[in-house]
């Protein structure tokens, strides 16, 4: 029982519980929505067109990088409760809408490239809030657990919404899945609403959005760790975070799957995420050796599915990925937090998300050109490089910052 306590500690928080479940409703509506979107795109509007696929990445989250001198800055300076409320909400008015014009059979190529931007800019405000919005939850001293348990909970839906989604596009059609995912904003929305805001642990807010991103952007990088960090997530995220184009193509291109065997290879690698992010739960504190450790078993993931012979051999593959990103992701938001002061954290963290889910729209088109070009594997080999580059920094990097902890010892 103790080992059970400390596994699931934050949890003891009625705030965080009721946040948790809200969160799992609505998240297994948006990876619904993601399966469905690639899905749409790939075999209804396109000839299995990869690069189309990759454009929608692209526009879904450039505003990440596009909008980061605004979104962390209102992060820190905005009551992060209303604002999340605004957010989910609009989100889930544009999947209705998605969904609406899908189902009525007037969606076109140019209006999914429209509403994934429009969705993608009100994600890039929501995204940094809802990181840090964690610490104002359970407080800095379950922060780690509760990152981990959050990410165990986004990946449950992760796990749940693609094979839902698989199923609801062979049965009903394509625009139920985003129908189905406006709805379930609707408990996201009525947790915020619940919550006990004398409870709450506010974080420090900024007194002025004046310097934006740029005042993260110059207190990250006098940071060694959080240097490093940063240009990890650049290379996982840009060359190596591109799953709707790996699983689709893989799927579609090497192993002539169907939509329902198609949304289970998103379902098999969520356990793998699921089981990285209970491990993560599990450790008392962030370590920067488990990036180097995540990045290593990504960039091996990552190249075992680009030689899987057939589709079983590349779903078990796919679990290593989740555990692997799952253990990279959750390690990078609990050090970058814990590790930035409370005022600071909105913009660090936009720009940790700017550069994680921001650099897509730079690798996206690239992993959708050699999909296109030189097969599915190759695009995959793609993935597998940027693991093996980012580990390569972790360990120079474990290095410099090594001996800068050993200077500062001498000069103390």
């Amino acid at each position: 029982m103790k080992q059970r306590a400390g596994l699931f500690r934050a949890m003891h928080n009625f705030n965080f519980r009721l946040w948790t479940v809200g969160s799992l409703v609505s998240n297994v509506g948006t990876w619904m929505q993601r399966t469905a979107q690639d899905w749409l795109v790939l075999t209804q509007l396109t000839h299995h067109d990869a690069s189309a696929v990759g454009t929608v990445m692209a526009l879904q989250f450039g505003p990440q990088l596009l909008l980061m001198p605004w979104t962390g800055a209102a992060a820190d300076y905005f009551n992060q409760r209303k604002l999340l409320l605004v957010t989910q909400a609009i989100m889930g008015v544009l999947a209705l809408a998605l969904g609406l014009m899908t189902v009525l059979g007037v969606v076109q190529l140019w209006q999914v490239y429209v509403f994934a931007f429009l969705f993608g800019c009100a994600s890039a405000f929501d995204a940094p809030v809802r990181q840090i919005f964690v610490t104002e939850l359970v407080g800095d001293k379950d922060l780690p657990n509760a990152v981990a348990l959050n990410s165990t909970s986004f990946n449950a839906a992760r796990m749940i919404g693609p094979g839902v989604a698989g199923l609801v596009i062979a049965v009903v059609g394509t625009g139920w899945a985003f129908l189905l995912n406006g709805i379930s904003f609707i408990a996201v929305l009525v947790s915020l609403l619940m919550l006990r805001v004398s409870e709450l642990h506010p974080n420090a807010r900024a007194t002025s959005t004046r310097g934006g991103i740029m005042v993260g952007l110059r207190y990250t990088w006098a940071r060694p760790d959080l240097r490093a960090t940063l240009i990890m997530l650049f290379l996982i995220g840009t060359f190596g975070l591109n799953f709707p184009i790996f699983i689709s193509t893989m799927a579609v291109g090497a192993f002539h799957a169907d939509a329902k065997a198609f949304g289970l290879l998103s379902s098999i690698m969520a356990v793998g995420t699921v089981a990285g992010a209970l491990m993560a739960a599990g450790r008392e504190k962030p370590e920067f050796g488990t990036l180097l450790t995540g990045a290593a078993v990504f960039g091996l993931g990552c190249a075992l599915a680009a030689i899987a012979p057939d589709y079983w051999l590349f779903a078990a593959a796919l679990v290593v990925i989740g555990i692997a990103a799952l253990t990279f992701t959750n390690t990078t938001n609990s050090l970058m937090q814990l590790a930035t002061e409370p005022a600071m954290r909105g913009r660090v963290m936009a720009l940790r998300l700017g550069v994680a889910v921001g650099s897509t729209p730079i690798g996206a088109p690239i992993v959708g050109w050699v999909a296109n070009v030189y097969g599915p594997r190759w695009a995959m080999a793609v993935g597998a490089a940027s693991g093996f580059a980012a580990a390569a920094v972790a360990l120079a990097a474990r290095k410099n910052i090594s001996a800068s902890a050993a200077a500062e010892s001498a000069a103390t």
